[in-house]
């Protein structure tokens, strides 16, 4: 039997609230109703009491969070949408992120955002938001892409004594699947993995964008290119080395992200890549992003705006011909 992101997720949360009995999730509609997309499904109910449902005040649960975390409390709290967030923005960029700097005493909270595109969600419930957050010092910001990610990174999000903003890409939820949980929790936020080997072009993305450079991977393997994917799997911090180790086998780097194009992880790679591996590469490096407009309700517009496999194909295959 399979098991989605979307359980692993409820798994992780299950896990830390067994584990850890300073552990609770805050959140809109989380208790009874299980949740926007039941990632807390039942859990109120094998733990009372420590699944809450907040008010419609995204400012409010962040704010209270970070008052529990300095008590000793590790909350968990679940945003309805990433695009919420930023009702919460001077909580969590002004006082989580800082509290550490400024007083010595850390301030582990873990904020969900369900984050991204989904066919029909249109520009208020689709954006990703990593690249905002990455910004401000003493976040940490996650980025999973699978469902063995979605697990150990989550549990990792709750055990450090830092802020983490873990973006979990809701297109992921039931499309995304494993045959089990991983047997073993591992703990290594801030390392990047190469998911397929390859020498011609480095590409680098994370979240949803994994898949699409895997199928174009896949087709330009038919006509004899072979493709390196690097999954980021976290964007702050960022695993650096391990790109810059991939663009000296291949010399080339591609940048993927479901990001806007102005900014962002995708410049923040190139702009190191650049300063750090200039000398390695054979070609200009280059990026693809969702397109520089508010995010289209419709199924078709929203597929043409966000980077596709096959604008991923037809962007090495200019890389090449360079």
């Amino acid at each position: 039997m399979s098991i989605t992101y979307l359980e692993a997720i409820r798994e992780a949360q299950a896990k830390a609230l067994r584990d850890n009995p300073k552990v609770y999730i805050y959140g809109q509609d989380i208790s009874t109703y299980g949740g926007a997309f039941k990632s807390t499904k039942n859990l109120a109910k094998e733990f009372p009491g420590r699944v809450l449902d907040s008010p419609i005040s995204e400012d409010a649960m962040v704010g209270s969070a970070i008052g529990a975390s300095l008590e000793g409390m590790r909350p968990i709290v679940e945003m309805q949408f990433a695009d919420f967030s930023a009702n919460a923005f001077n909580q969590i960029v002004n006082h989580a992120a800082t509290y550490f700097y400024r007083s010595g005493v850390p301030c582990p909270i873990t904020i969900r955002l369900p984050a991204g595109g989904n066919p029909g969600a249109g520009p208020f419930h689709s954006q990703s938001m990593e690249s905002l957050y990455a910004h401000f010092p003493g976040l940490v910001i996650m980025t999973p892409a699978t469902v063995e990610d979605a697990y150990n990174l989550l549990l990792e999000a709750v055990a450090l004594d830092d802020p983490v903003l873990f973006c979990e890409h809701k297109f992921l939820y039931n499309r995304v699947k494993a045959e089990h949980l991983p047997e073993e929790v591992s703990f290594s936020a801030g390392k990047a993995l190469c998911r397929r080997p390859g020498k011609d072009v480095t590409v680098v993305c994370y979240a949803a964008t994994l898949y699409d450079s895997l199928a174009a991977a896949a087709e330009l393997e038919k006509h004899g290119i072979d493709i390196e994917v690097i999954d980021l799997r976290t964007v702050r911090p960022i695993d650096i080395e391990t790109v810059l180790q991939s663009v000296a086998r291949t010399g080339h780097l591609l940048c993927v992200s479901e990001g806007w194009p102005w900014g962002g992880v995708n410049a923040e790679v190139i702009a190191r890549v650049a300063s750090k591996g200039f000398h390695l590469l054979d070609s200009p490096p280059e990026r693809l992003n969702c397109r520089d407009t508010p995010i289209p309700y419709h199924p078709d517009l929203w597929l043409a705006h966000r980077p596709s496999a096959a604008a991923v194909v037809k962007k090495i295959r200019q890389m090449l011909a360079w």
